[in-house]
């Protein structure tokens, strides 16, 4: 039997169980009713099952036949085991360099001490203070924006900051564009505003513009939603030509463009943002969670003037004010410039880490920016994905499935792996451990 034909088989079934039109419990057909249903020899039904099993989705029962099992409870978009002190996370980022802790407790004693720390205690404006969005958007002309006190304002982290560009400026039933494989933060903001979320295929490193194109012809887009600097989970940095050819679309057909610039800081020379090359129609959204601190939760939305009015009630809505505290910690380090220089360490060690994966999984053709924090990893093509995570699982590693990054049906088999929360030796280890998983699945 065709390779293609068996791994449908497998695909279909999968996509049955996660999808809920196959329930927990659910017997299936006996392995000979599957060949005969199916097509297949009888060999190969058997191991259709044996590979449902090793993702997990199923349980053979002696005497009784194979079932459907319980999902693992989701945290994330990843399904997670009992968590353990031994658990490695390879499934979410959380970069951090020798120091930061010291950091904090000199800004706190700082505040503590400082003149207006009654200020801190009070309502604060839903955009920010005046003086800290200045400072904010001191920070965002230092990549490249226009960005000023009046059309900058502090959000509660770049989640917060698309979850309010959404909630803000979209409607129920809008079409957004975007990546086929793109953040799951954003997925998640789509749904709970009821927009509709169509893909648009890559094409080298960076969205397809002709498909872009075809999609406005038959449907009435309202925005793009993209990564042009930093793509996660793809790694990719589009070209300032492509770039200007985007904006030369969205100008045509009306489009807003939603910039995420989260992970932006890694690439030095990236060339214009979006949001400086078409600043009347561009949403720029940030934060300092991965180039400060994740618990830091304060971020940067930058928008034209005449959409502030809208993003700060929604701003309102949703926590009233980024917290006090947070954003005059945030400011502090942006004008001291431990920020830039937590940036220029976090860069130098995100390439070493991209180092460890040359070295351990680079006949694997990872697809990554050489100084990023994360790594996207197609199997080869007899692997499966799911079988490979769960093996990990079993070895207390986490790691990201592709399904909460897809925007289309297809489910490209490969996984995620983030770099940034373990130890560089914890790193070793755990790499190598993938490259086990991958060839013990390869025949």
């Amino acid at each position: 039997m065709p390779k293609l034909r068996y791994k449908e088989v497998v695909d279909r079934l999968a996509a049955d169980i996660r999808e809920g039109r196959l329930r927990p419990g659910t017997q299936l057909p006996t392995h000979r009713k599957l060949a005969m249903r199916e097509g297949l020899a009888l060999v190969t039904a058997t191991r259709v099952y044996a590979e449902l099993h090793a993702m997990g989705l199923v349980s053979g029962e002696i005497g009784r036949g194979t079932f459907v099992k319980e999902a693992l409870p989701r945290g994330h978009g990843v399904d997670l085991p009992a968590w353990s002190t031994t658990t490695i996370d390879l499934s979410f980022n959380s970069p951090s360099v020798p120091g930061q802790t010291d950091l904090l407790r000199t800004a706190l004693r700082q505040l503590a001490s400082s003149g207006d720390a009654e200020a801190l205690l009070r309502y604060q404006p839903h955009g920010g203070r005046a003086h800290e969005r200045a400072i904010m958007a001191g920070h965002l002309r230092s990549r490249g924006l226009k960005a000023s006190m009046e059309n900058t304002a502090l959000v509660s982290g770049a989640q917060h900051g698309l979850t309010v560009t959404a909630m803000a400026l979209l409607e129920p039933g809008d079409v957004v564009a975007a990546d086929a494989l793109t953040y799951p933060g954003f997925k998640l903001a789509a749904e709970a505003c009821r927009l509709e979320l169509l893909p648009i295929p890559a094409a080298g490193r960076g969205l397809d513009l002709d498909a872009l194109v075809q999609l406005c012809r038959r449907r009435k887009v309202r925005a793009v939603y993209t990564m042009p600097t930093l793509h996660n989970p793809l790694g990719w940095v589009i070209a300032a030509q492509r770039r200007r050819e985007l904006v030369a679309i969205a100008r045509r057909y009306g489009l807003m463009l939603i910039e995420d610039g989260a992970y932006a800081f890694l690439e030095e020379r990236a060339p214009p943002p979006l949001a400086a090359l078409a600043p009347e129609l561009t949403v720029y959204v940030s934060g300092l969670s991965k180039s400060v601190a994740t618990g830091l939760r304060v971020g940067m939305v930058h928008a034209p003037l005449q959409w502030m009015a809208a993003l700060e009630r929604t701003i309102r809505a949703t926590t009233w004010h980024t917290p006090a505290v947070m954003t005059a910690i945030a400011c502090g380090w942006i004008e001291d410039g431990t920020v830039t220089r937590l940036e220029a360490e976090k860069r130098v060690d995100a390439s070493q880490r991209q180092a460890l994966v040359t070295e351990i999984l680079g006949h694997l053709k990872p697809v990554r920016h050489p100084a990023s924090y994360f790594v996207w990893l197609p199997m080869p093509e007899e692997v499966r994905a799911d079988a490979v995570s769960k093996a990990l699982m079993r070895e207390q590693i986490l790691v990201s499935p592709a399904h909460p990054y897809a925007t289309s049906k297809h489910i490209p088999h490969a996984i995620r792996l983030a770099l940034g929360s373990v130890d560089g030796g914890t790193l070793r280890q755990s790499l190598q451990t993938v490259a086990q998983a991958v060839a013990s699945f390869a025949y």
